[in-house]
């Protein structure tokens, strides 16, 4: 049997982390973009392809970008829609972040002449 590559066991070990937010004492907004997206049609099995962008307004965390970065990619052999993806992506950052406002939002390719654009918001931007 052969042995697992690094990089697919830091995948599947993958946890988001955090880091302490450096200016706690204002409200500024982080944007990040994920244009490599995977995931698995739960009814078909093929690959859907995305691009992840992710806005927030942190309290005191912000999340550390590899273990975002592995996370994001162990949906890659997941079978999941593309609206159960982006709230699970947002329930789990809210989860470890508790951010004031934060935004996940799966801009999918198109798919069976079919575009697909998720939002999903959790908080109040200021």
């Amino acid at each position: 049997m052969e042995e697992k590559k690094y990089g697919t066991r830091a995948i599947e070990e993958a946890v988001l982390e955090t880091w302490p937010n450096p200016s706690p004492q204002r409200r500024y907004t982080v944007r990040m973009a994920t244009p490599e997206f995977t995931c698995l049609c739960p009814r078909s099995g093929f690959p859907d392809f995305a691009t992840m962008r992710i806005s927030y307004q942190p309290r005191a965390l912000i999340v550390e970008l590899r273990s975002l970065k592995l996370y994001i990619n162990k949906y890659r052999d997941v079978c999941i829609s593309h609206e159960a993806v982006v709230n699970q992506i947002l329930d789990d950052l809210v989860g470890v972040l508790d951010p004031y406002w934060i935004r996940v939002s799966g801009d999918f390719n198109v798919r069976g002449n079919v575009k697909t654009v998720i939002t999903a918001e959790h908080g109040d931007r200021e």
